[in-house]
């Protein structure tokens, strides 16, 4: 089997750039495929302000209600106004061009690596909450967490790199078997309440021997933590393009969707919660959902439905990321601001050096914090809010300057957005900072610094590169072709007859290490005589890269002005990979040496051997 047809079966068969259109999404597609982060945050959101509050004690636990409630209201605001980021900017990008385009190259930098760190922690949080799951319901796979995380990871990097159109298929069916199993669960849990067969725990304020240890600080630690649930919507607006058209219009109705489910499940889970009286597991085995799930149906059936469900979104909720990180890397290099590599499409047009590399950067973080969602819970939503607050500062500005239609409802949608977003980040600096925030909060400015270096490269480059097409023309400049020897063989025939077809100007350049090889090789050269002259150049301490190297500097000082310098390697190729082991590849040293160095032509003539 050839290494094509492996590929192949792996990846999928190679796709034309003209089957691109049929690669876009619909939207029943969209929505597992860039909306499941989102909707996955239901496992752990909960979770996460119940957390907070059982520092103070279980009667804290009443303002997880008003808690969900205000987040709900933030997804509502955020919503509204991503839908007019997908309208101002189709092109895609999202925060990023928006940013760019209203606030300047350097704001849409620090937006562009903001999301790009968000959708890293985005896997890692999804894949150890989704690793979570397996262990709430198989506590036998506890000490297996980091691995089970690894496998997890790169099946979704071969997955997306089989393509988004055959990867939103398999997406598709899970994200929806949750979002049935989870309208299953708020509606059992519902039906308990207003039966009355619901153990409920009255909602009241807590009592006032409490009320001391319940500060404005732990509530607003409550709420950062449960903003975890607002991570993803922007994912959304960064990939308008890859929508099948009309494309502002699918991805219109794809994010009204996401809200509307997005605050049921959310709110409905955080009620349940609350309703049934869950206490958070402090070791962090069994997660609030699957305490909920098992409250409301017993541990049989729908149970484990819900809690593979629940696995299956919180894996796929690492989706959301390896669909937007590799467009919106491939939209900072197309702008030069990240490595040019990643605005290339793989054989089947997807963006796989940055699906890899955000497979690599996820993998990294859950072995560091060991697959534990509440390690990397303090990172996590500090980018995207970043990313939030700049875009409606953008979109504010843009509706100041164009005074489009309706751009006073526009301007007061953008700026409660971006007042309320910066709010947030503020609060999430400030309570998680000693928990892990400051990772975060060190690491972006230094990434920008990067990505601006990797900006001025390519400026530096292009400066370099430029020319004035009006006044420079092509130049014809005869060559002095040099050949390297290492004796007189079928593959130096070879090469020496490709140089002369080229210039008359060839010099074989011959090594020797004694006198005795000297002479030797010059009495084999004058009796083949190749028509060739031969230079020989004896060294004293064994090597052949530096004398080559000082002879074409002789060379080139000579004849810079009027002649070009090209050296033609003789190199034979082996049969087999093992026989490449039994061979010095002195062409290769050479090659890497010269081209290094110096501007000068290199140019292998292979030679493939049979046996």
């Amino acid at each position: 089997m050839t290494s094509d047809s492996l590929k192949k079966i792996v990846f999928g068969k190679p796709l034309k750039s003209a089957e691109l259109e049929s690669e876009k999404m619909q939207v029943w597609k969209a929505l597992p495929i860039l909306s499941s982060d989102a909707l996955s945050s239901v496992a752990y959101g909960t979770e996460q302000i119940l957390l907070e509050l059982a520092t103070v004690g279980i009667a804290a636990f009443a303002f997880s209600l008003p808690i969900a409630i205000s987040i709900i209201a933030l997804i509502t605001l955020l919503v509204l106004s991503y839908r007019q980021v997908i309208e101002a900017y189709p092109m895609g990008g999202g925060a990023y061009m928006v940013a760019k385009e209203n606030l300047g190259m350097v704001w849409g930098r620090l937006t562009g690596v903001s999301l790009l760190i968000d959708y890293t922690l985005t896997v890692a949080v999804s894949i150890s909450a989704g690793v979570t799951a397996i262990t709430s319901a198989f506590p036998i796979t506890v000490p297996y967490i980091v691995p089970i995380a690894l496998i997890l990871v790169w099946l979704m990097v071969w997955l997306n790199l089989r393509g988004t159109s055959e990867s939103g298929t398999v997406f598709a069916i899970p994200t929806y078997f949750f979002i049935l199993c989870i309208l299953l669960l708020i509606g059992k849990g519902i039906f308990d309440m207003l039966s009355g067969s619901m153990n409920m725990h009255p909602i009241q304020f807590a009592p006032s021997s409490m009320t001391s240890s319940l500060t404005l600080f732990v509530i607003l630690k409550a709420f950062s933590s449960g903003c975890s649930a607002v991570t993803g919507i922007e994912a959304i607006s960064d990939a308008v393009p890859h929508f099948r058209t009309p494309s502002v219009k699918n991805a219109k109705r794809t994010l009204a969707s996401l809200g509307t489910l997005l605050a049921i499940v959310f709110g409905g889970v955080t009620l349940l919660s609350l309703g049934y009286g869950i206490a958070p597991d402090p070791h962090g085995h069994t997660s609030v959902l699957s305490m909920v799930t098992e409250q409301a149906f017993g541990r049989g059936t729908l149970y484990y439905a819900t809690q593979i469900g629940t696995m299956l979104i919180l894996v796929l909720a690492a989706n959301t990321s390896f669909n937007g990180f590799p467009i919106l890397a491939s939209i900072m290099a197309q702008d030069k601001n990240f490595p040019r590599m990643f605005s290339y499409r793989g054989d089947r047009l997807s963006f796989h050096y940055g699906i890899v590399t955000l497979g690599v950067l996820a993998s990294i973080l859950l072995i560091i914090f060991k697959g534990k969602t509440d390690a990397l819970i303090p990172l996590y939503a500090i980018g995207v809010f970043l990313s939030f607050t700049l875009a409606q500062s953008g979109l504010v500005r843009k509706w100041l300057k164009e005074r489009v239609k309706g751009w006073i409802g526009k301007s007061l949608i953008n700026g409660l957005g971006g007042i309320v977003s910066f709010a947030v980040l503020l609060i999430f600096c400030f309570t998680k900072f000693s928990e892990g925030a400051w990772i975060v909060i060190i690491v972006t400015p230094i990434l920008l610094w990067l990505i601006t270096k990797v900006s001025h490269h390519y400026d530096d480059v292009a400066k370099q590169l430029r020319i004035d097409i009006e006044h420079e023309r092509v130049c014809t400049k005869e060559p002095v072709i040099i050949v390297p020897v290492a004796g007189i063989h079928r593959v130096v025939a070879q090469s020496l007859n490709y140089a002369k077809s080229l210039s008359p100007n060839v010099i074989a350049f011959y090594v020797s290490f004694s006198d005795e090889d000297e002479e030797a090789m010059q009495e084999k050269w004058d009796k083949w005589d190749p028509g060739v002259r031969l230079v020989v150049f004896k060294s004293r301490y064994r090597t052949i890269l530096k004398p080559l190297a000082e002879f074409i500097e002789r060379i080139d000082t000579h004849v810079s002005e009027k002649q070009s310098i090209m050296v033609i390697l003789p190199q034979f190729m082996p049969k087999k990979w093992w026989h490449r082991l039994l061979h010095n590849q002195s062409a290769a040293r050479i090659r890497s040496k010269l081209q290094a160095d110096k501007d000068i032509v290199v140019a292998t003539v292979p030679y493939h051997l049979h046996e």
